[in-house]
């Protein structure tokens, strides 16, 4: 879907901000439809098919999580909502946000950041049920979820990458299971980087009885178990050079040779390989086997950090609190609305892993079901060198983490402020603002005024 074909439903009943929210929309090229009171809106939405929906919340009639409700309970495909708010129902759409709407944006609306964001939201996208999402709800997770539908049944290798905790194997499992293959083959998952290089050659190809002392009997490895079906190697970027040039003849000849034996075995499997390095780079360096690159990036499947799709850190945390209701029995646990900010202002830097051992520990070790920020503060903020650690109030803490997340990634872009708006997720001007709100200034300069 182009921008110049991207329809958007607009639902807001002020008639100044919805008369410049479509004048803007005209300037950018978008279609749209405006509706003032939310039963037209839940009308249209039923009946013709949106790009995106830009909604306030509070409408005369019903309310926008009225209109998105309905929609859910109708059990027809949802465009991305993208809720505009006030402070005062911040916690509303926080809701939502759980619920499985898009994003939410505050009032004063910076107009410049929501068109971005209508851009991210609106393109390239088909409508989805939130019940139909497997994998996240943000936009990021749901172009994975689509690309992985058209790579099922295709023969090429697939690279995931992604910073370690986002869910590569998770990824490639999905993609395995929705191959004609999925439900009855085998899917082996190999992390490379966990197998001491010793042993390497003897767990990937197998070996025969007697090959080196310890081997009483022979043994499969990996390639053939997974024959017929998926092999996933984890970590592949810490391969030893020596094993990359064996795995480059497996993937070329399809076959494999077992230590102590000189008979090739035919496999058939289909390889995802995945790591948390860039290939390229380690290429360049000469760590990597130049040929074998280009052999296992047939196809790049990129994984969004979690920082990068903050969509699904609720969506993920209802996930992982209903897997914790069921271990535990009793009532099930859920989260305070302080809390729920407190997960959404927190970087992640282990992403998705990170995120359900803390929700894992805090449902262990609190005393109630529903979970507060001081039940997650244990484990996302104790103190540490860098300053962001317990201690004051709530605000204060989220202040210095802030501060302290902004300072690293201005200095991760060397001090560009567009890249580094960017890279947080936010407009040039919001990240100008908390820089003049925190005292942040490049070294050597004056801090914005």
């Amino acid at each position: 879907m182009t921008t110049e074909s991207l329809r958007i439903c607009l639902i807001e009943d002020d008639e100044l901000m919805g008369e410049a929210l479509g004048e803007r929309f005209e300037m950018e090229g978008f279609l749209y439809d405006w509706h003032k009171t939310g039963r037209s809106a839940l009308m249209a939405l039923q009946r013709r098919r949106y790009s995106i929906v830009v909604s306030d919340i509070r409408l005369p009639d019903l309310s926008g999580e009225d209109i998105f409700s309905e929609l859910r309970q109708a059990q027809v495909p949802i465009p991305p909502f993208l809720f505009m708010t006030g402070h005062s129902a911040i916690d509303q759409a926080v809701r939502l946000l759980k619920l499985g709407a898009a994003d939410y944006m505050p009032k004063p609306l910076d107009v410049g950041a929501l068109v971005t964001r209508i851009r991210e939201l609106g393109t390239t996208l088909d409508p989805v049920a939130p019940d139909q999402c497997v994998m996240g709800v943000s936009a990021g997770m749901r172009r994975v979820e689509q690309m992985l539908g058209r790579l099922a049944n295709a023969d090429g290798t697939v690279l995931i990458t992604g910073e370690s905790g986002v869910g590569k194997e998770l990824v490639a499992r999905r993609l395995h299971a929705l191959g004609e293959a999925g439900q009855s083959k085998p899917f082996v998952a190999v992390n490379c980087a966990a197998i001491p290089e010793t042993l390497l050659e003897a767990e990937m190809f197998g070996f025969e009885k007697g090959a080196f002392t310890g081997a009483v009997k022979e043994r499969r490895g990996y390639f053939e178990q997974a024959d017929g079906g998926t092999l996933f190697l984890d970590e592949v970027g810490d391969m030893p050079p020596v094993m990359q040039v064996k795995l480059l003849r497996a993937i070329q000849e399809r076959t494999v040779t077992r230590v102590g034996s000189e008979t090739p075995i035919r496999v058939n499997v289909r390889l995802l390989c995945a790591t948390h390095e860039d290939l390229r780079q380690l290429v360049i360096a000469g760590r990597f086997r130049e040929d074998l690159y280009y052999r296992i990036n047939v196809i790049h499947l990129p994984i969004p950090a979690l920082r990068e799709r903050r969509d699904d850190i609720l969506w993920l945390a209802r996930r992982f609190l209903e897997e914790q209701s069921v271990k535990k029995g009793g009532a099930p646990f859920c989260l305070s609305a302080s809390a729920e900010r407190v997960l959404l202002s927190h970087p992640w830097p282990g992403n998705v892993r990170e995120l359900k051992h803390c929700l894992e520990r805090a449902c262990i070790l609190g005393d109630h079901r529903q979970i507060g920020p001081e039940a997650l503060l244990g484990d996302i903020a104790m103190p540490t060198a860098n300053g962001c650690g317990a201690g004051g109030t709530l605000v204060s803490h989220l202040d210095v983490c802030e501060k302290h997340y902004i300072e690293q990634a201005l200095a991760a872009h060397t001090w560009r402020v567009g890249e580094s708006a960017e890279s947080l997720g936010i407009s040039r001007k919001t990240l100008w603002e908390k820089m003049r709100k925190h005292d942040i200034a490049e070294p050597g300069k004056p801090a914005p005024s």
